[in-house]
């Protein structure tokens, strides 16, 4: 057989493993193994394996995975995310759907120290659905906006997806940091108009909360800047060069420690735990990406990435199609496949031909952001949808019927970023100059 043959083969026993219910980073290692030996050598595959696995346990690059993870999970398990809750319900609580609005505006918020998107989920799992449900709050809204909120941080830095990407591409993190600002913005602000548009439609399903004095709204707004001073000293640092990615996710790490500390509700029991759930959630990031790095060097041999990019950008018909075909296959994939895991397996061998048709590498992280997006809150694979229902209980059937208008927003945003990469791109270009 040759390489090509090969390849195609190692791929369809790649989705077979799968199946099974092996892990994705377990059979692309597995296949890349199999693959390297076969058509290389048995001593070179063993070789590769332990070089692979071994650089990526060891890049400095690669450190910033679990540092930002630490910084979200700290975040999360202090009261942090609660005190940025309670401070937004202060301004928008009394509003029509003003619980719902609290809930977007404290997730972005609080996304600006938390990298983690289950994370986030959890937290606002906890803290605003029963504050929803005490107020009378529609489950369908509240378990809705909830698991969809916790979306923002594919695109809010610091996103785990943008550093994956960053990282597996050869980008610049801070760019793409800088290109996930404007799209997760809007993306909150349209989950904003969901929520007032339902709410002006079906006024029963949120009723109004308390309105909140001036002088307890200005007590509140020192839990919003002391955030706003971390991500700014975070991104501000990314974006003028004075820290690498690693740099800036010790940095902001060790800022929200100290916050965390300063307000007392951060505990040695909590710490450990933080420190558990974050090298957890790291180990399994990076044994993703060492495996993929494996299966990259098997599929390199058989030369499948090259001949699927002039394939690809060989085809008759316009490039925007081109384009659109791969985003389904991103959303497709990430449906049955962790979409996280569908990233890594599917952005090496797409990546060449989205160069080759002259779309820039920056914006396609974007793109792949809003897809992952999508991704986490539809089925089979809801990975959101799963956490908010095991955290509340409430029937999946209630809780995708609540996604279903926010899915809406992450559509059009998707549209919109397409017609107009510039959304994405104006902030890096305007902050760090044209990568061109």
């Amino acid at each position: 057989m040759n390489e090509i043959t090969v390849g195609i083969i190692g791929l369809v026993i790649l989705m077979a493993l799968f199946l099974t219910g092996i892990e994705l980073a377990f059979c692309m290692t597995i296949v890349g193994f199999v693959g390297f030996a076969y058509l290389v050598s048995f001593e070179a595959a063993c070789n590769l394996i332990v070089k692979d696995f071994f650089d990526t346990f060891t890049s400095y690059g690669f450190s910033v995975i679990p540092l930002f993870v630490l910084m979200g999970q700290v975040a999360s398990n202090s009261n942090i995310a609660k005190r940025v809750y309670m401070a937004a319900h202060k301004w928008v609580g009394h509003v029509p759907g003003g619980l719902a609005m609290t809930t977007v505006a404290g997730a972005t918020i609080f996304k600006a120290m938390c990298g983690s998107t289950l994370a986030t989920v959890a937290t606002f799992s906890g803290i605003a659905i029963p504050e929803m449900d005490r107020y009378g709050y529609d489950k369908k809204l509240s378990t809705g906006v909830v698991a969809s909120v916790g979306t923002i941080g594919m695109l809010i830095p610091p996103s785990i997806v943008l550093i994956i990407y960053g990282i597996v591409v050869e980008q610049s993190i801070g760019r793409l940091f800088l290109a996930g600002i404007i799209p997760g913005i809007l993306i909150s602000f349209f989950f904003l108009c969901i929520v007032y548009g339902w709410v002006l439609i079906n006024p029963s399903i949120a009723p109004r909360a308390e309105k909140s004095s001036w002088s307890e709204r200005i007590r509140s707004i020192p839990d919003f800047l002391w955030v706003g001073i971390i991500f700014i000293v975070v991104i501000g640092g990314l974006m003028t060069g004075k820290f690498s990615p690693t740099e800036a996710g010790t940095i902001g790490t060790f800022a929200v420690l100290i916050l965390a500390l300063s307000k007392k509700e951060l505990n040695f029991k909590m710490l450990v735990k933080s420190w558990d759930e974050s090298l957890r959630t790291a180990c399994m990031t990076l044994v993703l990406i060492a495996g993929s790095v494996v299966l990259g060097h098997f599929l390199a041999v058989t030369e499948i990435p090259m001949i699927a990019a002039d394939w690809i950008t060989g085809l008759p018909l316009p490039r925007y199609l081109i384009m659109i075909l791969i985003i389904i296959v991103y959303l497709i994939g990430g449906s049955f496949i962790d979409d996280l895991a569908f990233m890594i397996l599917a952005t090496p061998i797409f990546y060449p031909a989205v160069i080759k048709l002259g779309y820039d590498p920056i914006w396609f992280g974007v793109m792949i952001g809003v897809t992952i997006m999508i991704g986490v809150i539809i089925p089979p694979v809801a990975i959101c949808v799963f956490i908010v229902r095991n955290i509340t209980g409430v029937p999946f059937n209630t809780i995708y019927k609540g996604v279903l208008p926010f899915l809406l927003s992450l559509f059009t945003a998707a549209l919109l970023l397409f017609i107009f990469p510039k959304i994405a791109t104006w902030l890096p270009d305007l902050f760090m100059g044209s990568a061109v």
